[in-house]
């Protein structure tokens, strides 16, 4: 687990080394073990370490093996090394460290570009082919690991994180008006490859990315998933299936065990996290570490769960760790975890995941989390609609979409308006194959895009920020097949995530599978009062925030004139989306 950077020059000059130490300090947080780089010629690598497998310096990148002419930055975990470290020395190679990374180098020599459809785990990596001169970048299927992009005349450059290749100078900082159109509208999703910045890209997930030396790029999608039944699932009862549900979730979350350091668990108290406990503790993990968070209640909004988690550490004897984070400590952490965001990230769990990430560094290195459940399992309430919709686009767009295009007019400078290019993204990817009722292509769209570009990057974003690495079983590819092909009426039932909801009571007290459902609270960030709408207004009135002008100044009024009225379908407050990405470009600097 890393930050990894890169300059790759397409001129014949040599890399500039001093751009890419820029990176690199700015990715100091992802990986504060250690520090490397590698510069020859045309290619420049920087790497930051976070020890968690091969803790010696054997396993230091940027990782050079002569004998094959490969050179490799990687950041995340492959959990199933071993196995394919065993069939590679089958196959007469011989190693020089016990960790991922030099298996990540000899299975690209040994199987080429696609060793990645070998992988179980999160990666993204860049190889440079010292004969060839190419260089081969991919990242994992469901995008938990980043690579952003940022191409200038004569020059490629990567790094882990938005704010990193921005440190290196020479970006298009101008907004993208697509982009910002979905960060408004589309939930403050911005799809693969768009940032909310012109200069900079990101590489999709399940894709692979070859630059020859003469600048010729070529991409490769290399996984994609299917969503409706398979041959023979129609014989498949629905206990059957509770049964490869919950199979198939404990080969995922045992994977997830392999590391040389001890492995905790964000105990949210709910279903998702609260399965895994129980699947670690079948598993023999005695004393696992779990840690819970809870905010201050404002008015009749809970802010912790503390009564859930409290239930599943009893039951399962974990090391319980309760943070409770009042007003007063949170507002002078909010421009840190600001900065800690690779892109604008409007959920109020950015803050609870940031500090809760900062308390449990102290303890541990790595945590298994329970993102990605209600996305391949049908847990959100805009899903039922969707079962039997005759016009998927616009009922989707209804319940997710946090503006529609008569309000985004009066949002935007007219400048910045242009189409509704929201509306048409989703008409887009739900025309493709592969996915045939609405129900499916709204979950096909949450699992490859919305998931992605939300929970799991706030996830990622806010864990690094203290060097911790954060791991999410319910993203295990083969788990994510199989919930494409669970009947969506086994998902819905019953308000949401049925199918899942009945295998964990096999492992998990009913008390906390049938409790209301909840999410990760942050009432202050919702409701601005106080000092949040005094920071709220003084980042709206800032003169770069004037000049920029990307929204409309009536608009920008009524918000901070009646903050509690404008609340976007999903909960969020539009008030602070608006401030959000404002104060997250003021804070970077843009």
């Amino acid at each position: 687990m890393c930050g990894i950077c890169g300059e790759i020059r397409l001129d014949r000059s040599a890399a500039d080394g001093r751009a890419v130490n820029a990176m690199a300090d700015v990715l100091a947080p992802r990986g504060p073990d250690s520090a490397g780089a590698f510069a020859q010629g045309r290619v420049a690598f920087g790497h930051r370490r976070l020890k968690i497998i091969d803790l010696s310096d054997a396993a230091q990148q940027p990782m050079v093996d002569p004998a094959l002419g490969l050179t490799i930055v990687f950041n995340g975990c492959i959990y199933n090394y071993p196995e394919l470290r065993a069939q590679l020395e089958g196959e007469g190679y011989r190693f020089f460290s016990h960790g991922d990374t030099e298996v990540m180098l000899k299975a690209y020599h040994a199987w080429g570009p696609r060793f990645v459809d070998k992988l179980y785990g999160m990666f993204a990596f860049a190889i440079w082919e010292r004969e060839s001169g190419r260089v081969v970048m991919g990242r994992d299927r469901l995008g938990i690991k980043p690579l952003y992009l940022a191409e200038t005349p004569g020059m490629i450059r990567f790094a882990s994180t938005l704010p990193a290749l921005v440190a290196a100078g020479g970006i298009d900082t101008d907004i993208d008006p697509v982009a910002l159109h979905h960060y408004m509208s589309f939930h403050a999703v911005v799809p693969a490859p768009m940032t909310i910045l012109k200069g900079v890209r990101k590489l999709p997930p399940a894709t692979l990315l070859t630059i020859e030396p003469d600048g010729t790029k070529r991409e490769e999608v290399y996984w994609t998933v299917k969503f409706g039944p398979q041959a023979g699932d129609g014989s498949l009862s629905e206990s059957d299936w509770q049964d490869l549900v919950l199979e198939t979730l404990r080969k995922a979350v045992e994977r997830r065990l392999v590391s040389d350091v001890p492995v905790g668990v964000l105990l949210s108290g709910g279903l998702d996290s609260s399965i895994i406990v129980a699947l670690l503790a079948e598993a023999g993990q005695h004393g696992l570490q779990t840690f819970s968070i809870g905010f201050e209640t404002v008015g009749n909004e809970r802010g912790d769960e503390f009564q859930y988690s409290d239930i599943i550490a009893k039951r399962f004897e974990t090391d319980h760790h309760k943070l409770f984070v009042d007003s007063s400590r949170t507002l002078p952490e909010l421009q840190n975890c600001v900065c800690a965001m690779a892109e604008p990230m409007v959920s109020h769990d950015a803050i609870g995941f940031y500090l809760l990430s900062q308390e449990v560094a102290k303890h541990v290195k790595v945590v298994q989390s329970g993102q990605g459940a209600d996305e391949i399992f049908g847990g959100y309430h805009w899903y039922p609609p969707m079962m039997e919709s005759r016009d998927p686009v616009a009922d989707y767009a209804r319940v997710f979409f946090d503006r529609d295009q008569a309000e985004m007019a009066q949002v935007l400078d007219p400048r910045m308006l242009g189409d509704d290019y929201s509306r048409a993204f989703v008409e887009r990817h739900f025309a493709q194959p592969g996915a045939d009722r609405p129900i499916d292509k709204a979950m096909r769209l949450d699992t490859n895009v919305m998931l992605v570009d939300d929970p799991v990057k706030r996830v990622d974003n806010m864990t690094m920020a203290w060097g911790l690495e954060g791991r999410v079983p319910f993203l295990d590819h083969d788990l994510v097949e199989l919930a494409a092909r669970v009947p969506p009426e086994l998902k819905i039932a019953e308000g949401g995530k049925y199918v899942l909801k009945e295998a964990g009571r096999r492992v998990v007290p009913s008390e906390v599978i049938d409790r209301p459902k909840g999410y990760f609270p942050m009432p202050a960030l919702k409701y601005l009062r106080g000092p949040y709408l005094d920071l709220v207004r003084d980042v709206l009135n800032e003169p770069r925030a004037r000049e920029r002008g990307l929204f409309q100044r009536d608009y920008v009024d009524r918000l901070l004139a009646e903050p509690d009225s404008h609340i976007t379908p999903l909960r969020g407050s539009k008030l602070w989306q608006v401030a959000l990405l404002e104060f997250w470009l003021q804070t970077h600097g843009i």
